[in-house]
């Protein structure tokens, strides 16, 4: 048997770790001995390191406290979980560390020479220079912040103007910017927006970044801020393609 303080130096947290996981039912407090002091068993180690490397891996309390009656099944399917969830922060952080290490080599470099060619073509097929930057600024960031899917998105979207249908798809939506946001040609733009998507797609989905960057959210979030219209054109769509 041994004493809080030895528990805590051999599972590497402190006593007062050891007290609060006590506190929170996460540790069941053994009963004290004839001198008064609170002795622990082997369990009572094994039960403190499971703890404690499911709060290291960012397992909130409350779940770890549920934890502590799971069967070995859920227990192990909460581990999976667990793990998954690791994966993909591990997966941002290094996409984090990767945009790091290319600021500190220096500036971006400039756009492709296809992605220059490409947004002069823009004004050339009627679009409006606030769009011609405002693609500009994107293609910008998204081969800043992810090269290895830059190419990929830009010719799926390049590809998509050369179609004359859908080329005046997005003229439309050029050209939504200053509608009132209940003007019913949004509902309209936005019904034949997600019906090309479909046939353009089918039941998958158009090509995309990493699912855990953050930078589409960004960009659409800036677009929307810019035109109540096109915030809500942007939410129709969502909602006519579901989830």
């Amino acid at each position: 048997m041994i004493t809080i303080g030895q528990l805590a130096a051999y599972a590497g947290v402190s006593v007062k770790t050891v007290r609060v996981y006590h506190d929170k039912g996460l540790l069941p407090e053994p009963g004290r001995d004839a001198s008064g002091y609170r002795r622990y068993g082997a369990n009572d180690a094994i039960a403190l390191i499971k703890i404690r490397t499911l709060a290291e891996a960012g397992v909130p309390l409350a779940r770890i406290r549920d934890l502590g009656s799971a069967t070995d099944e859920e227990f192990q399917r909460a581990l999976r979980e667990v793990d998954d969830e690791l994966t993909a922060r591990i997966r941002g952080l290094r996409a984090t560390q990767g945009r790091l290490r290319r600021l500190a080599a220096g500036p971006p470099a400039p756009l492709p020479a296809e992605v220059g060619a490409h947004l002069e073509h823009l004004a050339g097929w009627g679009f409006t220079p606030r769009w011609v930057d405002l693609q500009r600024d994107l293609w910008i960031l998204v081969f800043a912040t992810h090269p290895d899917r830059a190419t990929a998105l830009f010719h799926d979207q390049a590809d998509s103007l050369a179609d004359p249908a859908l080329r005046r798809l997005h003229l439309d939506y050029d050209r939504a910017y200053d509608l009132d946001a209940d003007d019913p040609r949004i509902d309209d733009l936005a019904r034949r927006i997600a019906v090309a998507t479909r046939e353009r797609y089918g039941p998958g989905a158009p090509p995309e970044l990493d699912p855990a960057s953050e930078i589409p959210a960004l960009v659409q979030g800036s677009v929307n801020d810019s035109s109540p219209a096109w915030r809500r054109l942007d939410a129709l769509i969502r909602a006519r393609l579901g989830p």
